[in-house]
């Protein structure tokens, strides 16, 4: 079974850590294995990583087709289903039916984006890698979240790249 194990190397100076980033891809280690901890705000790209693709905007678009088409599907049925023809008027009433639409499309977009977030925000982690409270005083975080054979190698990449401390996140528990 293919089983994760996670390790934290902790930093003081922002280069350090960039470099240890920079030495993690040249080892061949991917960008979904390794992340940056910081307590600092820092702008995007100041180690290095990838600025990341944010596809939020596609949920809500998404979640209002799917509504719009529900409310559609509903509100046109339910009156074919029960026709009440009332003084030669058309069975399919369009002026009811646009609020129903259009409450059925906001709905879908709501629920939507509530999903995207959740989804895009990487919710609920699964697995917690490593983690040291030291990184809220000011240290510099680099966790490698990878197979099991693949952790020595990482945790030399981070000494070579002047890690002042390594810990290990299973041994922690």
């Amino acid at each position: 079974m293919f089983e994760k194990r996670s390790v934290l190397g902790l930093f003081t100076k922002e280069d350090a850590a960039a470099d240890a980033l920079d030495a993690l891809r040249s080892a061949g280690y991917d960008k979904g294995e390794y992340e940056v901890l910081t307590g600092t705000p820092y702008p995007e790209g100041t180690f290095g990583e990838e600025e990341p693709k944010h596809t939020l905007y596609r949920w809500p678009l998404i979640g209002a087709a799917c509504g719009f088409i529900v409310a559609l599907v509903l509100t046109s049925g339910t009156q074919l289903a029960f026709p009440l023809v009332t003084g030669g008027k058309p069975v399919l009433s369009i002026p009811p039916m646009s609020i129903i639409i259009y409450e059925g499309t906001m709905l879908g977009a709501i629920i939507f984006t509530v999903i995207g977030i959740l989804i895009e925000s990487r919710l609920p982690r699964l697995f917690m890698g490593a983690y040291d409270e030291r990184i809220t005083e000011g240290y510099i975080g680099v966790t490698v979240t990878t197979s099991t054979d693949r952790v020595a190698g990482a945790e030399e990449v981070l000494n070579a790249s002047g890690a002042e401390e390594i810990t290990r996140g299973w041994e922690n528990n």
